[in-house]
């Protein structure tokens, strides 16, 4: 969105970050602290701390749904473990919440989600994604939303999942679709398809854990073997890096690595999602890319910071870029929180030190008399 992320997003992105230790009416108030001068960026402040300090609940069981899944990786970690550890979060989020363990701004409410999900289908289909004569492989498919909305546009879809729970609950989201194929994988890489045996592959919201297990790069060379010729490949959120810039490059360099080219660069098209879109094509494909101006620049620029952008220091865990409403909320959020933290620290301190001077005073008295 133009103006910022919404609402939902926002509040997600909170419990993401704050997972525990800042209760709601806490994060209220710094909502209601953040003063603006633009009259939507004011109500929508509004509208967050309302949520937070009247339906606590919904925020409770983001939190409890956002913690299942730990998006770090140890330095121990093997690509299979992450993968292996990732599925087992998965699991246990979708026993929390079916909604909000695929997509955490639907506050775990089935309508938002439904209506979300429409949205990013529409947008597939008017980007010629879809089509009854097409095979469409979905990566991470979750609980099957994809699957249910896409069914009556595509000719057979394959929805494959690293979450067992989530595949169960896919099965039987999509009874009765008889063109829905739903599977386990192994989440390491395509080995279960022949080459050239989609005209689609779909990846929403599945690339970031990709990158966090350290086998996009894998990806894109089993994405680019499972793809006809002309086929086209999907990717809706490449990391939680919170560097755009360096996602697009990257994706530009992997693109080109396994003969595919970028055709929409990372746009933020929809309005109740605030993911970044990608949407690539075999490079023998009829149709041309987009002008990639800029995009070496943004290379060059994004190699000379890439330790810093992969830091996940404060600004990078919530999954925003810098300057963003979420972002610029959450990182105000955790100062207010440190002040305030700091502000108890000191006030123990000066309690503690007035009780240990008057217990002095009072064993003095008590000495002379």
């Amino acid at each position: 969105m133009a103006d910022g992320a919404c609402v939902e997003a926002i509040i997600a992105r909170l419990a993401l970050r704050f997972e525990t230790g800042v209760d709601a009416a806490e994060l209220a108030d710094v909502a209601l602290e953040m003063s603006s001068a633009e009259l939507r960026k004011r109500d929508r402040l509004e509208r967050i701390a309302d949520l937070l300090r009247h339906r606590s609940d919904i925020f409770a069981t983001l939190r409890q749904t956002a913690a299942a899944v730990r998006h770090e990786r140890d330095e121990w970690e093997t690509d299979a473990a992450v993968v292996r550890r990732l599925a087992a979060g998965f699991d246990a989020a979708a026993t929390i919440s079916q909604a909000a363990s695929v997509q955490l701004s639907s506050l775990g409410d089935e309508e938002k989600l439904s209506a979300a999900t429409d949205e990013i289908a529409a947008w597939l289909e008017g980007q010629g994604f879809t089509g009854t004569d097409r095979d469409i492989l979905d990566i991470g498919c979750g609980i099957g939303r994809f699957e249910r909305a896409l069914s009556h546009a595509a000719h057979r879809i394959v929805g494959i999942d690293i979450s067992p729970e989530m595949i169960s609950v896919a099965r039987r989201r999509c009874a009765g679709l008889r063109n829905v194929d739903l599977r386990p994988t192994s989440g390491l890489d395509l080995a279960d398809f022949s080459n050239a045996s989609f005209d689609c592959v779909l990846a929403v919201d599945s690339f970031p854990y990709l990158v966090l297990a350290g086998l996009a790069e894998r990806y894109f060379e089993e994405i680019s073997r499972v793809l006809k010729p002309s086929g086209r490949a999907a990717l809706l959120n490449y990391s939680y890096r919170g560097s755009p810039a360096l996602d697009r490059a990257d994706v530009h360099r992997l693109a080109e690595a396994h003969g595919m080219q970028v055709m929409v660069d990372g746009e933020k098209p929809f309005l109740l999602w605030d993911g970044n879109a990608f949407l690539l094509t075999a490079s023998d494909g009829t149709l041309r890319p987009k002008d990639c101006s800029g995009v070496k620049q943004a290379r060059a620029q994004s190699e000379g910071g890439l330790d810093g952008a992969r830091r996940q220091d404060r600004h990078h865990l919530c999954r925003q870029g810098k300057g963003s409403d979420a972002g610029a909320m959450t990182i105000w959020a955790e100062d207010k929180v440190e002040e305030t933290r700091k502000l108890h620290t000191e006030q123990c301190r000066l309690v503690g030190n007035r009780i240990n001077s008057d217990q002095y005073h009072a064993a003095d008295r008590l000495s002379q008399d």
